[in-house]
């Protein structure tokens, strides 16, 4: 689950009435203080607000065409008590007091995570645990501080893109997440727990082909593929202490994780050369590449001494020139970048009618 270390992402989704062309000026909001764009944003411009209430755990996505025309989403809305996956068409445009209308694409069943299109644009990806279970699996014990529930009956499904048709992929005890697509389509990367830690996995788009990528103890996860295929980017965190590596292995043993210390790695993608990008010491997450393939937009928080609020960096793939993206005083995260680099999608608590609202924001990108 890419979003976990969020203080509980909790924002439904009403979508506003936009659509996908960078002409447009930007909508504002009754809710909230208005803001859409903050000062020194300077690589935003027209940014539009998509999602504007309920429980809404965002981690939206772009669909593969070169101009997207989707996104996918996780949300939780009546009736559902939990988060279940849902497609927001960009081409719509619904009346101005209705919006968009997500469509639910997953069973209504358990809870999900982690969606992500499939390169022919009739399938999408996602995980589940409904078949361990009609019910939301139990939510972690919190007094043990900020942990993230690993929870055993998720399994990574294909399925068409209306939701029918579902195929199993995974059928390996404990967890299977956080997949993503290569760019021709061909193979997944996920995080799986298969092998007794928390590791990055590639398969054929059917399956079939399980290969392992890293092996270093430690959480590696939230993987995606570079624009060419070449290369995974990726956050992990990596026991630096004999104490560090018993907590965080007696944790694993319960299905938890405590996500407080990540970076952002890169790998080829057969898992050799791994390398770490960031050196922060804070929880740095959701790494994506820019088109170009040489640099890397990312969130963290390690510019909040009390580590709450986190933002957007781009940074280049070698480590060099780091920079601010967004500076929003609450969360930003989760960006992903249009193929052709001129949107960025991302989740943002900016403009939020409640606190710690998260919503899915989309900006013209700015060079």
């Amino acid at each position: 689950m890419r979003r976990y270390f969020v203080v509980v992402l909790l924002v439904a989704v009403t979508i506003s009435s936009w659509a996908f062309k960078g002409n447009q000026a930007p909508q504002q909001s009754n809710t909230g203080n208005g803001k859409l764009i903050f000062p020194n944003e300077k690589h935003f411009a027209h940014v539009r607000q998509l999602t504007r209430e309920g429980e809404n755990s965002a981690e939206a996505y772009f669909s593969f065409e070169e101009q997207p025309q989707r996104l996918i989403f996780q949300s939780t809305r009546p009736p559902f008590k939990c988060d279940q996956i849902f497609t927001l068409d960009l081409k719509s445009n619904g009346p101005p007091e209705r919006g968009f209308r997500p469509k639910l694409v997953s069973t209504g069943k358990g809870r999900t995570t982690c969606a992500y299109f499939l390169k022919d644009g009739m399938h999408i990806l996602f995980s589940s645990t409904h078949l361990g279970g009609e019910a939301c699996p139990p939510s972690p014990d919190y007094s043990r501080g900020y942990v993230w529930a690993l929870y055993p009956d998720y399994d990574i499904f294909v399925a068409k893109d209306d939701g029918s048709d579902l195929q199993q992929l995974t059928t390996t005890p404990g967890y299977d997440a956080e997949a993503t697509v290569s760019p021709d389509g061909q193979k997944i990367v996920f995080t799986s727990l298969r092998d007794g830690d928390l590791d990055i996995y590639t398969m054929n788009i059917d399956g079939t082909d399980v290969r392992r990528l890293t092996t270093t103890p430690g959480y590696d996860g939230g993987p995606f593929f570079s624009p060419d295929g070449s290369q995974i980017i990726y956050r992990a965190y990596r026991p630096q202490t004999p104490k560090e590596l018993k907590d965080y292995q007696d944790l694993l043993q319960e299905n938890l994780i405590r996500p407080s210390k990540l970076e952002i790695f890169v790998m080829n993608a057969d898992g050799s050369n791994q390398r770490q990008i960031t050196n922060l010491g804070a929880a740095s997450f959701a790494p994506f590449f820019h088109p170009d393939g040489k640099r890397i937009i990312f969130a963290s928080n390690y510019t909040d001494p009390k580590r709450r609020n986190f933002d957007l960096f781009l940074i280049n793939l070698d480590g060099t020139n780091q920079q601010q993206v967004t500076y929003c005083e609450d969360f930003d995260g989760f960006p992903m970048f249009s193929p052709d680099g001129k949107k960025l999608v991302f989740c943002s608590n900016r403009n939020a009618a409640a606190p710690r609202q998260t919503n899915v924001f989309i900006a013209d990108w700015v060079e």
